[in-house]
This record gives structure tokens, C-alpha cells and sequence, in this order.
């Protein structure tokens, strides 16, 4: 792609109203990560949890009741990262 159609994209880009311009923006993102848009648009998983895992959320439900839940960052600083280190969107929030 040449200086000019890269100029060309943006004079349209920057004429869009706001509601497609949310339209373009997924549709580039999908054109870049296209590994994310099929995880996008990948079915729910509607297999019913084995009683193993229904126990196993139990006991961690249980274990919340007793115990105070220990935030990302100092899970992460324990490996010498920080949520920098994960460029999410919004941070994951």
C-alpha cells in the first residue's frame, strides 16, 4: 500500500459518522486478528459441567465465604509482572 491510499483511507475514515465508524473499527479489527473474530464469533459452550466440575465450584464458592480474594496485580507481581504486561482492553477491566 502506497503513502496515497493510506491518506485516501483515512479523508474517508475521518468523514464517517460515529456509528459506523464503530462498524469499521471491527471490521478492521477482525481484518488484523482474525484469530479474535472467530474466538468472537465461536458458540457459547452449552455442555453441561460434570459433577466434578460443579463440585470443584462449590468448594471455591465455599472458600470466597472464608477467605478474602486476592487481586490480579499481587497475583502477578509474585511472577515479576504487572497488568502492563497484558495489553487488554480496558486492562481487563
Amino acid at each position: 500500500m502506497n503513502a496515497d491510499t493510506r491518506q485516501q483511507v483515512h479523508a474517508l475514515i475521518d468523514q464517517l459518522p460515529p456509528v459506523q465508524l464503530a462498524a469499521v473499527q471491527g471490521l478492521l479489527e477482525a481484518m488484523v486478528d482474525p484469530v479474535a473474530l472467530s474466538l468472537a464469533q465461536a458458540p457459547l459452550d452449552d455442555e453441561p459441567l460434570t459433577r466434578e466440575e460443579s463440585d470443584a465450584l462449590d468448594r471455591s464458592e465455599e472458600s470466597l465465604k472464608h477467605n478474602k480474594p486476592i487481586p490480579h496485580e499481587e497475583v502477578l507481581a509474585e511472577f515479576g509482572l504487572t497488568m502492563a504486561d497484558f495489553p487488554l482492553k480496558d486492562n481487563g477491566a
